[in-house]
């Protein structure tokens, strides 16, 4: 039973095979309360272009779509299951509204000054060189858009972090440095007990 918990949980950063698939259906349920307190720090207007990196099973890329008419979102996975379960959960608007792909934020293939809004939620754990990925991130957003990181705050010897392979645990307060060291203006904490917290910057 231990073992089958910990290779569940190693399934947060690339969702494989069944497990994969399992925690997909997880995320998209138990992020839910998360992601809606998260994305109501945003301002949406009609007609907005928006990315989620990281959209495992494509549950965020439905409620970015809700909060703009006429808006195109966009998602990116470097999971094939993730990619497969959030273009099944979109299939409705997949390839007029919603778009998703497989790709990775240290390489975002898309055209610089591209979005309104990115988000990431519940992700940036498991990004490499996590400072070239927030440049990537910078990159393609418009002057004066916003980037919402959304986590469940983990402390550094949490029992997740022995779980979870690839992990790496950042604080609020860290990833604020981080953003306005990637050159984010107007970066602002937002936290909700028992552990939410939502770390919001303005691409100058």
């Amino acid at each position: 039973m231990k073992n089958f918990v910990k290779d569940f949980f190693c399934q947060c950063a690339r969702p494989e095979g069944f497990l994969g698939r399992l925690m997909l259906r997880f995320m998209n349920f138990g992020h839910a309360p998360l992601t809606n307190w998260g994305l109501s720090h945003l301002t949406f207007r009609d007609g907005m272009t928006m990315l989620d990196v990281g959209c495992g099973g494509g549950a965020t890329l439905k409620r970015l779509l809700a909060k703009s008419n006429d808006a195109k979102v966009y998602g990116i996975d470097i999971s094939d299951e993730s990619v497969a379960k959030a273009k099944q959960v979109n299939r409705e608007t997949l390839g007029k509204q919603v778009f998703v792909e497989k790709g990775s934020a240290e390489e975002l293939p898309f055209e610089d000054q591209f979005f309104d809004v990115v988000t990431a939620v519940e992700t940036v754990y498991f990004w490499p060189n996590l400072p070239k990925c927030l440049q990537e991130v910078k990159r393609v957003m418009k002057p004066g858009a916003q980037f919402a990181i959304i986590i469940e705050v983990v402390d550094g010897d949490s029992v997740w972090t022995n779980v979870v392979d690839g992990m790496t645990v950042y604080s609020p307060e860290q990833l604020k440095e981080m953003l306005e060291q990637a050159g984010f203006g107007d970066v602002e904490v937002s936290k909700k007990k028992p552990s939410y917290a939502t770390i919001k910057g303005v691409r100058k």
